[in-house]
């Protein structure tokens, strides 16, 4: 969670969650903060191979999915699955908020 404290990331998911009813809305609250702050486009290494993460989006089913592609072919990657670079792009420590209220 690239150091961040319980205090940091409490106060992240407040703010991705703040006007958030149930669960689905809070989901939703956090894909746009992720989609808003995570810088995209972005490299990254997925079971050895490596992919460019071109845009997140909300599946259904799926939940928050990195959309990642190499050459003509796109996968979809749950957002809690995908490794990060490093150094991570800028954003991602809404991954981190994400990951901190899932758990």
């Amino acid at each position: 969670m690239a150091g961040r404290s319980d205090a940091e990331l409490d106060a992240l998911v407040e703010q991705a969650i703040v006007d958030a009813y149930d669960e689905d809305e809070q989901l939703a609250g956090f894909h746009v903060m992720i989609e808003d702050h995570l810088a995209v486009p972005f490299q990254t290494t997925v079971l050895g191979a490596e992919v460019t993460v071109t845009k997140i989006d909300l599946l259904s089913g799926s939940g928050i999915v990195a959309i990642c592609s190499r050459g003509k072919h796109r996968q979809a990657i749950g957002i809690l699955d995908l490794p990060l670079p490093a150094p991570q792009p800028a954003g991602a420590e809404w991954i981190d908020a994400y990951r901190h209220w899932a758990t």
